[in-house]
């Protein structure tokens, strides 16, 4: 039952584990204090997960081609990181904008009051989706960082909506002029930075779809952290999305409801809520990027930012395996059976339904033993079953 491997849980490419260059690039900065770990070169950073097992790496445009550099300076920087992932076999399958740490965005980018900062938002797009696509990307991620207000005075919402709309179609004629292969993942959060944030879950953002001109181009990139910041099943809405054909990414992450966002390695918080996700991808056969979008503890040094990476590629594993054995467990397969109350039959006719006669005493006093099964998952995760 176990994957292959020394132990069984080593990371290979096929795993599709990938990492943002800002995620094992973050120097540990946070709002009350300064980095802790000097900045590493995108190429190391390439190399470094390459030899870890990783499948790929993604990024924010300025993560690899700093802002106001030159076309000569960007054409080098990119030859320079191409080459990186030629060496190693790496590869780049999502690509996204920095829309929100830019002073000019503090007002949101494509929701911005100043029509002028929307259109350099979008002009900033294109050419962050142009080096995605060089790069090799297929899914490009929008995440509205700076999309929301501070106060309800300053925006009405419909018309912020519209701003949205309009600069999310206008980014797929983009796509589809240029015929690139690409499509867009939309990735909500409730708050933070700004008070509160427009398309705050992915629920949200699934509605939103549809209202565009090219919904088939548009999914969603449901973030852990951001669904749990909410108090929401992440699970659950990656479920919706999975049932909606419109899971295009997903972030994985830790988090406890009721904080900042805190970007914790994958499991490292909530054991069983990283188990049923990772049984629904599993069960699901999705199969698309496992995405770590964390950060390894300030405290830590560069020897432990390597640490958070392989230990988050590890934990999926370990809670696949797992994910295996619950499948199997013939106790809990047989509490599952018992709660579907036997098979149900095709889809009665409405006259056949209304005269249908149930026992409602014997509904009525039934148990699910559903205690019961989640003591067993536990006892799994816990391993001693």
């Amino acid at each position: 039952m176990k994957p292959h491997g020394k132990d069984g849980y080593e990371p290979r490419p096929e795993h599709h584990f990938t990492f943002g260059l800002w995620t094992v690039g973050n120097p540990g900065r946070d709002p009350f204090g300064e980095p802790v770990r000097p900045a590493l070169a995108p190429t190391a950073i390439v190399r470094k997960l390459a030899e870890l097992g990783a499948y790929g790496v993604n990024l924010h445009d300025n993560d690899l081609v700093p802002a106001g550099a030159s076309a000569a300076e960007r054409d080098k920087i990119v030859r320079e990181f191409k080459q990186a992932l030629g060496d190693t076999g790496m590869k780049v399958p999502m690509a996204t904008t920095n829309l929100f740490s830019d002073p000019a965005f503090r007002d949101g980018a494509f929701t911005s009051r100043d029509h002028r900062v929307r259109a350099y938002a979008l002009q900033k797009t294109l050419a962050a989706i142009d080096l995605g696509v060089e790069l090799g990307a297929t899914t490009y991620v929008c995440w509205g960082g700076r999309e929301g207000v501070e106060t309800n005075a300053a925006k009405d919402p419909r018309t912020a909506l519209a701003w949205y709309r309009e600069a999310v179609n206008y980014l797929c004629e983009y796509v589809r002029s240029q015929r690139y292969d690409l499509r867009f993942a939309l990735e909500a959060k409730p708050n933070e930075p700004r008070g509160d944030m427009f398309l705050a879950t992915t629920g949200h953002m699934l509605a939103f779809i549809y209202t565009l001109d090219h919904p088939e181009m548009v999914g969603v990139n449901p973030e852990l952290a951001h669904e749990r910041m909410a108090g929401l099943d992440f699970s659950h809405g990656v479920a919706q999305a999975l049932e909606a054909g419109k899971l295009f990414h997903i972030d994985l992450n830790g988090q406890q409801v009721g904080r900042f966002d805190q970007d914790l390695r994958f499991g490292s918080d909530d054991a069983k809520g990283a188990f049923f996700l990772v049984k629904l991808l599993e069960d699901s056969e999705w199969p698309g990027m496992r995405h770590f979008d964390s950060h390894a503890y300030r405290t830590e040094d560069q020897a432990g930012v390597w640490d958070f990476a392989a230990g988050s590629m590890r934990t999926y594993l370990i809670l696949k395996d797992k994910v295996a054995r619950f499948n199997a467990d013939p106790e809990i397969q047989q509490l599952l059976a018992e709660a579907d109350g036997g098979k149900a039959g095709a889809r009665v006719a409405f006259n056949e339904l209304r005269n249908t006669k149930f026992d409602l005493a014997a509904l009525r006093a039934r148990g699910y033993a559903y205690e019961r099964l989640d003591q067993l998952t536990m006892e799994l995760l816990l391993g001693v079953r």
